[in-house]
């Protein structure tokens, strides 16, 4: 084990490559089929897909200020999950060196050689070039011009120019994450307008923190493939007190939404209690962090689950405000 000395004088120890798993060798004639479908419906990270859904559907019921049309409904959220699946599959493919040696993402296909990286390109490709058509042709120009503003910024801004150079990839690369909120009020009206902006901002503030967090558990992942994640080139203090920061800047951002969009008192509490919650537990970390605690003991995964719980309940509120007043 080597150590490496970042630009601030921080020493880290940077572990030995995990291996890539060896290759699954052919499916049987059998399972041919079904291994192939599982392997490019991974590519397109249905988990991450969620979550970015999660804020899409909740903004078309307060854009419509009551239950959304269903066709449109279903309409933005297939084509939205396929303009997601798009960027994830190339992702994918740009990131196939390192997500072979990543103890997090040596599962996914193209590390196990389940796909080729050819077909995985042209398969994110396809998925970019219907997703962006069937907005355009069923939905509107406006979510069609989102969605694909969306796909390009994560590819190139976030993929190929600021995740491998700098430490502030995320904050800045996060953006793609926020477009499904602008895409999901643009189907219902035509159009943006200050309240999708402001909770463009939530999702902005959240997924620092959120990311952050996350790349602390898997911090020697990240410094093996030089990868220079936040919490690979700053002490741990530094990150924990900056996610903190940006955690403070959510929960505020989240209130006003109360004032702009006229949001009633489910949203008011909603927000206010789920706030508290979220800073009690980003101070909770920075004591830990203060009083020397570190490795397994700090348990920034508390933080990064918790995060998710936030955001999932925080616009299902937005969803259901409007419905109540």
């Amino acid at each position: 084990m080597t150590v490496l000395s970042n630009k601030r004088g921080v020493e880290l120890a940077e572990p030995v490559p995990a291996a890539p798993l060896p290759h699954p060798g052919p499916a049987t004639a059998g399972h041919s089929i079904g291994a192939s479908v599982r392997a490019y419906v991974a590519l397109t990270k249905p988990r991450v897909i969620e979550l970015l859904l999660i804020t899409t559907i909740p903004v078309m019921f307060l854009a419509e200020r009551g239950v959304p049309p269903l066709s449109t409904v279903l309409l933005t959220f297939a084509f939205g999950a396929m303009s997601a699946g798009a960027a994830n599959a190339i992702n994918c493919y740009i990131d196939r060196d390192i997500d072979a040696l990543m103890r997090r993402t040596r599962r996914r296909p193209l590390a196990r050689h389940e796909v080729t990286p050819a077909r995985a390109l042209v398969f994110g490709i396809t998925l970019a070039v219907v997703s962006t058509a069937g907005f355009a042709l069923t939905v509107n120009l406006v979510s069609a011009a989102g969605s694909l503003f969306a796909i390009l910024f994560y590819i190139f801004v976030y993929s190929l120019l600021l995740k491998r150079r700098t430490s502030q990839n995320i904050v800045w690369g996060g953006i793609a994450g926020c477009m499904p909120v602008l895409i999901g009020w643009s189907a219902i009206t035509g159009s943006y307008a200050w309240t999708p902006l402001v909770l463009f901002g939530v999702v902005f503030l959240w997924t620092p923190p959120h990311t952050w967090t996350l790349a602390m558990r898997y911090r020697e992942d990240y410094a093996a493939v030089n990868v220079p994640m936040l919490p690979v080139v700053a002490t741990e203090r530094r990150v924990v007190t900056e996610s903190l920061v940006y955690t403070y800047a959510t929960v505020a951002c989240s209130l006003l939404l109360w004032p702009v969009a006229a949001m009633g008192p489910v949203y008011g509490a909603v927000a206010t209690v789920l706030g508290l919650i979220f800073l009690a537990e980003g101070h909770r970390l920075l004591r830990d962090v203060r009083a020397g605690v570190t490795g397994v003991h700090l348990r920034p995964m508390r933080f990064f689950h918790l995060s998710n719980v936030y955001l999932a309940l925080l616009f299902t509120a937005v969803a259901v405000d409007p419905l109540l007043h």
